[in-house]
């Protein structure tokens, strides 16, 4: 099976400008309980040399294909073991050092960008596989390879800076990504890992324009996108790349759920990513959304069991934001599917001692998880229990929605007994 690797600028940097837009933590009310053409391609192969390039090597896709798995099953230092071998190997050459910093990306993402303790080995690998792949592009301007590592570096780099709120950085970082990511699109046909970044950005470029108004004028210094043309890139990308398959599986899957709104085209894409790398926790709390989504109760029980058993083991990229999905999920299910309160209680609590763990207590599973546990005590009749919860959905809870309007009119009603 193909796996992937190298995720490029623009999907990257304009995640942090997106706020709700990319967040997932959404409840939906879930059912009832029961390829490039040749003319587009900017140079043919046989113009390029290609000669020492180790991102088309295939001794060395073979060697590292493994350890690329490794990254995205959380097994980091069995991944890293085999990068360090390599840099070993090729310490003037970009990849290794960023792949190490992929690695470490890949250790941040299970929070949600919120662990910061990464920051600095992070911006240290990228920062390293600029400067080699400078050193490369500057003898040989025509070095594609060269400009893909620097449009990949420059735009995690810039990804990382948004979520830091340091825009200044973030903006220098994603111009210089796309500069690079137009001169590594020359040779796009070399190689389904050279389309990725152009994919994003075709795709980004309009729907960034469709839903943020404000946007508009600063698209206007960037090329034109294509978000019909950027999907069928991102759906080559993910059926044919080796390095960046698995990246474009995961933002076709989040493109299809948060952007359009397609969350039954994007849980097999899911189902795909959580069964080819079981131990991966972020693949394992979106299946699991995406199932309670589409009513398929029974698959979403099963992974939330095993998140929650996973974290109690402690194993790597598992912890509080995948607990807060999983025990929601397991509280909803005890609740409405299996009329087991007491379980459904112990769960929803779980869910807001994992919510407030994280911070993310602003609404989504915080939110109704004191819904639930609010009307479960109003069925007890336990009024104190009852008020305390719909005190939070009352202070949480949209003024417009149907959770602070029930909230507000039993605490009218029974508040002050």
């Amino acid at each position: 099976m193909l796996r992937s690797l190298f995720c490029i600028c623009w999907g990257l940097l304009f995640m942090p400008l997106l706020g709700t837009a990319q967040t997932s933590d959404t409840i939906r009310i879930p059912p009832p309980i029961e390829t490039v053409a040749l003319d587009t391609v900017g140079i043919m192969p046989s113009a390029i040399d290609t000669k020492g390039w180790l991102l088309l090597d295939k001794d060395i896709q073979t060697e590292l294909d493994g350890a690329v798995y490794n990254i995205y099953n959380f097994k980091y230092d069995k991944a890293e073991k085999q990068f360090r071998s390599l840099r070993r190997r090729y310490p003037n050459h970009p990849m290794p050092y960023f792949l190490l910093g992929l690695s470490t990306w890949w250790k941040i993402v299970p929070t949600n960008i919120q662990a910061k303790q990464y920051d600095k080995p992070f911006f240290a690998y990228m920062d390293t596989a600029i400067t080699k792949a400078q050193k490369l592009y500057d003898k040989d301007n025509n070095n594609y390879e060269a400009s893909f590592f620097l449009s990949a570096a420059y735009g995690f780099s810039a990804r990382m800076h948004g979520e830091r709120h340091d825009w200044r950085k973030a903006t220098v970082d994603a111009r210089r990504a796309l500069n690079f990511l137009k001169k590594s699109q020359e040779a796009n046909s070399l190689s389904p890992e050279f389309q990725f970044g152009q994919a994003l950005f075709n795709y980004y470029a309009v729907w960034i324009g469709e839903n943020y108004p404000l946007l508009k004028p600063v698209l206007l210094f960037f090329p034109k996108g294509d978000k019909r043309v950027g999907m069928q890139q991102l759906r080559s990308v993910a059926q044919n790349g080796f390095y960046t398959a698995t990246e474009a599986r995961v933002y076709l899957m989040r493109i299809l759920k948060n952007e359009e709104n397609n969350a039954e085209e994007a849980l097999p894409v899911a189902r795909a990513l959580a069964t080819t790398f079981p131990d991966n926790g972020y693949f394992q709390r979106f299946y699991a959304h995406l199932a309670y989504d589409q009513g398929e109760f029974s698959e979403c029980e099963r992974v939330s069991r095993e998140i929650l058993d996973k974290i109690n083991k402690g194993m790597p990229g598992y912890e509080g934001v995948s607990g807060r999905y999983a025990s929601y999920f397991m509280g909803y299910l005890m609740h409405n599917r299996y009329r087991d309160f007491a379980k459904a209680k112990d769960y929803y609590l779980r869910c807001i001692v994992f919510s407030e763990s994280t911070g993310d207590t602003s609404g989504g599973f915080y939110l109704f998880a004191n819904m639930n546990l609010a009307r479960l005590a109003v069925k007890e009749k336990d009024i104190a229990s009852a008020k305390r919860y719909y005190t939070v959905v009352a202070d949480k809870a949209a003024h417009k929605s149907e959770q602070y309007k029930e909230a507000k009119a039993w605490l009218n009603k029974y508040g002050r007994a």
